[in-house]
């Protein structure tokens, strides 16, 4: 079993199946921007000790004067650290002057003054230019991996590479784990990912995680991917009301415990009401709840629950918003469930669905991250609403394009329909798991009391 040292991150270590192989050459490989520099930099001063230093040498990418500028600037950083724990050392000047003969020259020495347990070479790739010939690189690399192999050292070289030198560039081939961090264009915006492509003598989580960069170092999120889990489980076998009693009655007098639900219709329809009626009723039960909201912001969904005398400031209340501008839908997820946890929240709303997967990379991620939560709010006995936004107005035909419609346990269809010269709302029950339904399309309006039923089509109301 090799030993593991950590990445500076929790959650990176997580990917890397307990952090990163210690005494083994590491590939740190990206674009120029993409947080390859923070990432070494956070890495060394969460390992390096005055017995067990970290040396940090810098060739001729950047300056070593404009890395330890911006690495000042990062919380991690540790000003008493320098020059005691962690060495810094700038080897343009014996690049250029004795080229890689003498950066082996001066490793050397170094690992014999200073004997590291850390060694980060930023850039490694930058070097590429001072062999003497074809085959002089690969040379210096033999040497060079025979000189780390002699010690007991952790090495990151650190380049800025692209996909297609991994299978080109020898470097690749002598190093022990290939980490690599990209940026891709979703939509308007960009999103970044972290992707293990080696890590001998040990497993990781497969696949892309999402990241940011902030003042803390690399925030990494790792892919939420539940594998289906066979084991039993227990829930209560007492229903969950809706908030609107007439839907209760459509439903066998309300959902399951665990139970997820989608809510579909166009806009204005009463999606989100649909889901206040769910949040509150549990509040008055005494339970806890937390609305996730896309659509609107603090203030706007206050204004709409002061119409029907629901206060977002209510006890056992908790309220996340997301802008869908700037939305990592890993961060988000992590931070509903990370919420669901803390408060242990019986009930969730979630609104919109549209908004996350418009936010996904691409709809088989958005698949994974919605049968993750759903999976994981069954089992903790959560349950869970979600609300979706359909393009049709009137006469909605399928609900096959919507992610949700097959995954969620109870799925209702709200809809515009034309009687006369005027318009009205209707609800029908298209589906609820071990459980019978009334599949009559109902008509319904908004009162100040919130949703209600009409009881015969034209009088009568059966209220919330």
């Amino acid at each position: 079993m090799i030993e593991r040292i950590t990445s500076g991150s929790e959650p990176l270590d997580l990917v890397l199946g307990g952090g990163l192989p210690r005494d083994a050459i590491i590939m740190l490989v990206g674009a120029p921007g993409s947080g390859k520099t923070i990432l070494a930099q956070q890495w060394v001063f969460a390992n390096a000790t005055p017995e067990r230093p970290a040396l940090y040498l810098t060739t001729v990418s950047e300056p070593l004067e404009k890395i330890l500028r911006y690495g000042q600037t990062m919380s991690f950083f540790d000003q008493r650290a320098v020059g005691h724990s962690v060495h810094y050392e700038d080897l343009g000047a014996t690049l250029r002057d004795h080229g890689l003969r003498g950066v082996l020259e001066r490793l050397r020495d170094l690992i014999r003054e200073q004997q590291p347990m850390m060694i980060v070479i930023d850039s490694f790739r930058a070097m590429h230019p001072y062999a003497d010939r074809s085959s002089g690189f690969r040379r210096f690399l033999h040497d060079l991996a025979g000189m780390l192999s002699a010690v007991p050292v952790t090495t990151l070289w650190v380049g800025e590479y692209e996909e297609d030198d991994i299978a080109r560039d020898p470097e690749f081939a002598v190093a022990d784990a290939i980490v690599a961090l990209s940026s891709a264009q979703v939509g308007q915006r960009s999103a970044r990912a972290l992707q293990v492509h080696k890590l001998r003598g040990g497993g990781f989580l497969a696949g892309k995680h999402a990241y940011r960069l902030s003042a803390e170092g690399l925030d990494v999120f790792p892919r939420l991917a539940d594998a289906a889990d066979a084991s039993s489980y227990v829930l209560s076998d007492q229903r969950v009301p809706s908030g609107v009693k007439a839907v209760d009655d459509m439903l066998e007098d309300g959902y399951w415990p665990g139970a997820s639900t989608l809510v579909a219709g166009p806009s204005g329809v009463g999606k989100t009401l649909m889901g206040l009626h769910f949040v509150f009723r549990a509040l008055q039960l005494g339970e806890r709840a937390v609305i996730a909201t896309l659509q609107e912001d603090r203030y706007q969904l206050e204004r709409t629950a002061a119409r029907f005398g629901w206060t977002l400031d209510a006890e056992n209340l908790t309220v996340l918003y997301g802008s869908p501008v700037d939305l990592y839908v890993d961060e988000w997820v992590y931070e509903l469930l990370a919420t669901i946890k803390d408060t242990g929240a019986s009930r969730v709303l979630v609104d919109s669905l549209g908004d996350l997967q418009v936010a996904a990379p691409d709809q088989a991620r958005f698949r994974e991250y919605l049968y993750s939560l759903l999976q994981r709010s069954s089992r903790g006995g959560t349950s869970l609403m979600m609300t979706y936004e359909v393009p049709e107005l009137f006469g909605v035909t399928r609900l096959s394009e919507v992610t949700a419609s097959h995954l969620a346990d109870n799925v209702l269809l709200l809809q515009y329909a034309q009687i006369s010269k005027s318009m009205t709302r209707t609800l029908t029950v298209l589906k609820t798991r071990a459980s019978d339904h009334d599949p009559a399309i109902r008509e319904f309006r908004i009162t100040p009391e919130g949703i209600g039923l009409v009881a015969d089509g034209t009088t009568g109301w059966v209220q919330a």
